[in-house]
């Protein structure tokens, strides 16, 4: 018998005839049965690989057969576009069962964010800051309408996972868990995931129902098409890009929103219909310009990740990267955005405008080729979060008990495998600076916590990631988008001019109360700054770079230029060995440790070694001295790498750069916080072992 005969009749129907399916992917038939059951359970497939409607369908049909009523679903998004993208398709679905899907984040109007707390739907589609914002609303009783939900499906749940957003969000989740009185299922998707194992135990949380992976075998396919060519510029790629493939539908992947801007600009000179998405677009802005790619044709879209988490943007022929992303996770993401017609095959071509770039790529291509998909791992001991949420439950309950919040939030794993002292020392430093304050054994937010983050009803409080200051650009009454304020630099013979939404702009009036700014269009080249775009390179990923620049044989397909790259690349690293590092002295000024251990690593490094009075820089394969006494270098490094991690963290915790919430928190757990928090453990145990060879170059 196949699970689907175990679906509710009314489902089965409307798949059959509605939908007008012959039959259930391989993903969605194994689904059923335990999600049924109510099991946690981590789905796994690729981009479009039917995900979403192998979490809904059994759920719907838990909620007919055992008559759920009120809001018995929730279903989270890293992403309001990703929300945007959904709500039709899910409230098209449950409408044939007579179910109601509702839509909140903040771009939803406040007045229909008021009708949906007083009749709640019976799914609705949420970022975690609305489900934060719902719960600590004075305006809804949350317990009303949290009281009947049954299951939350987590969508691109290693967007979630890998950063403090996902403590934030099972946080959230814990406190539904109490609110309820009932162990939630929770069921997580993703298209890529390098230890599915340990985020299926992550997303279960605290709660005790058994949990399953489910990831059934994809079929054979066509072999993905991928090749890696070397361009030199930006002008250079657009070029290729006008070039090739014509008449087709071209997704091209750049990742920052500068580039963006810069290449669609190019592109629009060049005669191509160019559409543009990145998250400092105004909503209207991004909206037209992927409408008007999924009509289209001949034409281009130029987009960060924003693009990357599984938003509909219609059939694609082709994925183009600008340069390379920085892991292979994201790069089978953005691969999958294609080959989804039949006896189509799924495609990218990597342009890369720099030697670092084109090495990036080989570097994700030697690990895909390999089968290596990035392991997802949770930051360690989120005191920060912690502290915001004692915060937010404060204002929820109007008071918290010193030790109550514990029932609350206790069984949260971030939370939990802290020292009790630890969470204790939190409390204490919070009301020692009036953060809050305690009456009556209760925790409430003190006159320092609100000055702080009560502004705007507590909006501050309700995300756990720090916002850059932006300013809204205005054409008459039109938004464009957000750039940031370093973009107003003013020319020397007249005012700024910016490149936003692929064309470029004269600012004519800036108001620096309401970080607004008014723009005219301009014939003058822009250009617009963000900050935050960059990151640094992985361990295994310049390790990888090692294995490439000492391949004979290219193990994916490379063009000519790219060819002529790579030779005179290996020829420069001709004295490479995986075993090895080299501590190179150049000339009478430098010496360079080449190790290829990443950005993290070599900026620890950086940071020991200027604590012993060297002068330093690093980058993602190097930490670079200046001095030429190779054995005095040697000895430093070898000190720096027997001290472990506790350098960086003396460098950077006390200021607690980019921490949110870090105001909440003492310096030593600070301190703590980043120690944990470096991720080169392993690069510092395999730089330890491997021989450090002396070269003199002169």
């Amino acid at each position: 018998m196949s699970h689907f005969d175990r679906l509710h009749p009314a489902i089965q129907h409307h798949v059959v005839n509605s939908l007008g399916w012959r039959l259930l992917r391989p993903l969605q038939e194994a689904a059923i049965a335990p999600i049924l059951e109510g099991r946690n359970a981590l789905l796994l497939a690729p981009t479009a690989g039917g995900k979403t409607e192998a979490a809904l369908f059994p759920l719907l049909s838990r909620m007919l057969s055992e008559n759920w009523q009120g809001l018995s679903i929730l279903y989270i998004c890293p992403i309001k576009a990703l929300l945007n993208n959904l709500e039709h398709r899910l409230a098209s679905f449950a409408g044939l069962l007579g179910r109601r899907v509702e839509l909140w984040h903040g771009d939803v109007r406040d007045s229909h964010r008021q009708k949906i707390g007083l009749s709640p739907p019976d799914l609705l589609l949420a970022t975690p800051e609305s489900i934060e914002v719902i719960l600590v609303s004075r305006r809804i009783e949350h317990r009303l309408f949290f009281r009947d939900l049954q299951a939350v499906i987590i969508d691109e749940v290693h967007a979630f996972a890998g950063d403090d957003r996902g403590w934030h969000l099972l946080a959230l989740l814990e406190r539904l868990h109490f609110l309820t009185g009932r162990s939630i299922q929770r069921i997580g998707l993703s298209a890529t995931a390098g230890n599915p194992a340990d985020l299926l135990h992550w997303l279960s949380g605290s709660a005790q129902t058994p949990g399953v992976v489910i990831n059934p075998p994809v079929l054979a396919a066509i072999k993905p098409d991928v090749q890696v060519d070397f361009v030199g510029t930006l002008g250079n790629a657009a070029i290729v890009i006008a070039r090739l493939h014509r008449g087709e539908k071209r997704l091209v992947f750049c990742d920052s929103r500068s580039q963006v801007e810069k290449l669609a600009i190019e592109l629009r000179a060049l005669g191509v219909e160019t559409h543009l998405s990145h998250s400092s677009l105004s909503l209207e802005e991004r909206k037209r310009a992927e409408a008007a790619f999924v009509q289209g044709q001949n034409c281009v879209i130029v987009a960060t990740s924003t693009l990357e988490l599984g938003i509909d943007v219609g059939d694609l022929d082709r994925v183009i990267q600008l340069d390379a992303p920085h892991t292979v996770a994201s790069f089978l993401q953005r691969i999958g955005r294609t080959g989804r017609r039949s006896g189509s095959s799924r495609n990218c071509l990597f342009l890369a405008t720099t030697e670092d770039a084109f090495l990036r790529a080989m570097g994700l291509m030697r690990l895909w080729v390999d089968g290596y998909v990035e392991p997802i791992l949770p930051p360690l001991l989120p005191f920060h979060i912690l502290a915001q949420q004692i915060m937010a439950l404060a204002l929820q309950e109007s008071g918290i008990g010193r030790q109550e919040w514990l029932q609350h939030l206790g069984g949260m794993p971030g939370f939990a495998t802290m020292e009790a002292s630890d969470r204790e020392e939190i409390v204490c430093f919070m009301l020692a600076q009036g953060i809050l304050f305690e009456d009556g054994g209760l925790l409430m937010m003190g006159d320092d916590g609100a000055a702080r983050f009560g502004r705007r009803h507590f909006m501050e409080l309700m995300s756990v990631f720090t916002s850059p200051p932006l300013f809204t650009i205005l054409h008459g009454r039109t938004e464009i988008g957000q750039v940031h304020q370093h973009s107003f630099v003013t020319h020397a013979d007249g005012p700024a001019i910016l490149a936003l939404a692929g064309q470029n702009w004269r600012v004519a009036h800036i108001d620096w109360n309401r970080h607004e700014a008014f723009v005219e269009p301009s014939s003058e080249p822009g250009k617009s700054r963000w900050l935050g775009d960059g990151q640094p390179m992985h361990f295994d990923l310049c390790q990888a770079i090692v294995r490439v620049l000492r391949e004979e044989e290219p193990f994916v397909r490379v063009s000519a230029r790219g060819m002529a790259l790579w030779e005179n690349l290996r020829e420069s690293f001709a004295w490479l060995d995986t075993d090895k590092t080299f501590l190179i002295a150049q000339g009478d000024r430098e010496t360079r440790w080449w190790n290829f251990a990443g950005g993290r690593f070599n900026a620890q490094m950086a940071a020991c070694l200027t604590g012993k009075g060297f002068k330093t820089s690093q980058d993602n394969f190097s930490t670079a001295v200046q001095s030429i006494d190779l054995q005095a270098v040697k000895g430093a490094l070898r000190e720096c790498l027997e001290q472990g991690d506790k350098p960086m963290a003396d460098a950077t915790g006390a200021e607690g750069d980019g921490l949110k919430f870090s105001q909440c928190l003492p310096p030593s757990l600070i301190k703590k916080l980043f120690a944990k928090r470096l991720g080169v453990a392993h690069a510092v145990e395999v730089m330890t072992r491997r021989e450090m060879r002396e070269v003199r170059e002169y």
